[in-house]
């Protein structure tokens, strides 16, 4: 195949399909974080090019000391809430987003049912006298803009009215959920720090607090940066042609004190190891052209990372099995090819890997990227 149709081949959605065995689909977390199984993916000219014997804690052996690893220290939010209608009907909620004052974006189902200008309340076994206001609809996302109480005006105030009236939202999948689950601590990571997420930075989730501190014992630097995972993670891409792909932004904070490291360890000849493809979306967004260097950021991107994409800071990720035709699946194949990722989700298959965000992993080694994927200065 030449270059030119193996380009187009891979701007084509239905290029990154696959089929599924829904048994093969994780509906519970496991009860020890780093017990889930790990495929490791090394050199494709390598003799042992990939395995899957290995869980997660085995991690640690894949690292070396003055290695850096950037998690999203990002926190699930409450944010499904119930609206009660002025005609008693009920309708589900997503708070996805705040838009300017007290106004955020939520998604409804069945949306059809909100109206612009008309009104609603909470409706929660705390309370029923928090009244809401639809101020318009959002073309992009079908969503609604709906008006709060003056004082939920940013993520922390929201957080706290959503830990009170709201519930975890769990990917759309998961239909019955076993109440023996306790999914308010499995699907937040050990280190979710600052709220703002309508879902979890699900390679992190397989990070226990025992592995976090093996890793800092062998000599390898952890920082956090943060993305809040937003609708744009979970929307499915409805466009064939993906030359002129567009995503929804998400907030991302990267410090200054996080470029310095990325720098200083680059430097050194060591890796930088993303745990996560939203760590790798902020991180990746660090990067600016004019200047030709990494800086730290504090606003919401909409960086598109698919097949072609030159990788300027990531080494290496840890990510878990994603869903078909999904912009974390072209993400991971913009590393190792879009061919050989397919071959690797065929193995897993065959070999009965968890899929989805309760999921088994996938660790890329550093050896493992694509050449044409790495940026030259």
């Amino acid at each position: 195949m030449n270059l030119k149709n193996k380009k187009e081949i891979d701007n084509q959605l239905c290029s990154y399909d696959y089929e599924l065995d829904p048994s093969l689909i994780a509906y519970e977390p496991k009860k020890v974080r780093h017990t889930s199984r790990m495929m490791i993916v090394r050199d494709s000219l390598s003799e042992n090019s990939s395995s899957t014997d290995q869980l997660t804690g085995h991690i640690v052996d894949e690292l070396n000391q003055g290695d850096l690893i950037i998690i999203n220290d990002t926190k699930v939010m409450k944010a499904r809430l119930s609206f009660l209608l002025d005609n008693s009907s009920l309708v589900e909620g997503l708070v996805l987003e705040p838009v300017k004052e007290s106004i955020w974006l939520c998604l409804a189902k069945p949306a059809k049912k909100l109206k612009k200008g008309s009104f609603l309340k909470l409706n929660s076994n705390y309370s029923n006298d928090i009244e809401l206001e639809i101020i318009g609809i959002d073309k992009n996302t079908g969503g609604r803009f709906i008006k709060f109480p003056k004082e939920y005006n940013n993520f922390q105030s929201m957080n706290k009215l959503l830990d009170i009236h709201g519930e975890v939202p769990l990917p759309p999948y998961i239909k019955k959920v076993d109440k023996s689950v306790s999914h308010e601590s499995f699907y937040q990571t050990q280190y979710a720090k600052n709220p703002g997420a309508v879902a979890a930075p699900t390679a992190g989730l397989h990070l226990s607090t025992k592995i976090i501190k093996a890793m800092k014992n062998k000599g390898i630097k952890i920082l956090p940066i943060t993305l809040h995972v937003g609708y744009g993670t979970f929307k499915p891409i409805d466009q064939e042609n993906l030359k002129d792909l567009k995503l929804h932004k998400e907030f991302v904070n990267v410090s200054l004190k996080v470029i310095e490291e990325i720098k200083s360890v680059k430097k050194q000849g060591k890796k930088v190891i993303a745990i996560g493809t939203t760590s790798v979306r902020a991180l990746e967004s660090c990067y600016c052209p004019i200047a030709k260097e990494i800086q730290p950021i504090n606003k919401s991107v909409d960086l598109v990372i698919k097949p072609g994409f030159k990788f300027k800071i990531v080494d290496g990720l840890l990510t878990n099995f994603h869903l078909p035709k999904s912009s974390l699946l072209l993400l991971v194949s913009a590393m190792i090819g879009r061919e050989r990722l397919l071959e690797l989700y065929k193995k897993a298959i065959r070999e009965k890997f968890r899929f989805f965000s309760y999921g088994d992993a996938m660790f890329i080694s550093p050896d493992a990227l694509l050449e044409d994927s790495k940026f030259r200065t």
